[in-house]
């Protein structure tokens, strides 16, 4: 993926949690933001029956959190699941959505345009 920006020095100290279902992209934007040199961290919150996981494991600056749909998930992550263990990832990601600095959906977009999104949230 192409750099879109090189970070300012004051960028480089702030630390971000990326949370969502699987598939919606996390791993690819906490890989293409610290290419660009943010802090930035993948949190498998969707996993977890503790709501405030992310919290603790990074004590974030900037919480993002990306959305995705059951049917562009399971395509993207050729999954063979049910939509109630999707389902079930929804609920377990219902704290982290609610106190998200950024809330992204990601079905229609490529990972360039989702990385976008981000760094011009965070200018």
């Amino acid at each position: 993926m192409k750099s879109l920006q090189v970070p300012q020095e004051s960028d480089i100290g702030i630390r971000i949690a990326i949370v969502g279902p699987c598939g919606a992209g996390k791993s690819i934007l906490a890989d293409a933001l610290r290419v660009n040199g943010y802090d930035a961290r993948q949190i498998a919150q969707e996993h977890s029956f503790f709501p405030a996981m992310w919290e603790q494991i990074t004590k974030p600056d900037i919480l993002i959190y990306l959305d995705v749909s059951y049917q562009s998930a399971t395509v993207r992550k050729q999954l063979n699941w049910l939509e109630k263990e999707f389902d079930e990832q929804i609920r377990r990601l219902a704290h982290a959505r609610k106190n998200c600095d950024i809330y992204i959906h990601t079905d229609s977009l490529t990972p360039t345009e989702v990385l976008s999104k981000v760094i011009e949230y965070l200018k």
